[in-house]
Order: structure tokens, then C-alpha cells, then sequence
């Protein structure tokens, strides 16, 4: 086995082990564009271009990964989202 074989290998286990969780927003008809796109901003770290695109991506598809991470990091995250009025849900 070559050296670049190796590596791939081990990178593949790695990714196995650091399995990743993800916080879905889902459209609702009680929030503006504004506050999703100002919590999204301040709760998980977006741009204003990521919380635009996001908002419209929602508002159109019905729901849109927000926010992709370890489970520790995302809870109080998703927790917040619940608490400005979204509905998300970490999966």
C-alpha cells in the first residue's frame, strides 16, 4: 500500500468517526425575512449573504440546512433559533 493510499484511508475513518449533525430551518408564516436573516446572523455565524440566500432558499423550498457541525457546538445554537420564534430542528 503507497503512502497516498494510506493517508486516504485514514482520512475516510476519520470522517466515519466525526459524525456530523445538522440544523434544519423550516418555513413558517409568522417571521419576515429580516428577523430570520438577522437571527441567522447572529446565532449561527452567517453572512449577510448566507442568512439572505438561506431565508430565500427556506421561503421557497420549505426548509434549508443552516448549520453544519458537532452536536455540542449546534444545540445551544438550534436552542436559540427555537427561542427568537424559527422553527428548526437539529438532525
Amino acid at each position: 500500500m503507497g503512502t497516498k493510499e494510506k493517508i486516504s484511508e485514514e482520512l475516510l475513518l476519520e470522517e466515519e468517526v466525526l459524525k456530523q449533525s445538522e440544523i434544519v430551518l423550516f418555513n413558517d408564516e409568522v417571521n419576515t425575512f429580516d428577523h430570520v436573516i438577522n437571527t441567522l446572523i447572529s446565532v449561527c455565524d452567517h453572512t449577510p449573504e448566507q442568512a439572505e440566500q438561506c431565508s430565500l432558499i427556506v421561503h421557497h423550498n420549505g426548509k434549508c440546512t443552516v448549520k453544519t457541525g458537532e452536536y455540542d457546538d449546534l444545540k445551544p445554537r438550534c436552542s436559540k433559533l427555537l427561542q427568537a420564534g424559527l422553527s428548526a430542528e437539529l438532525v
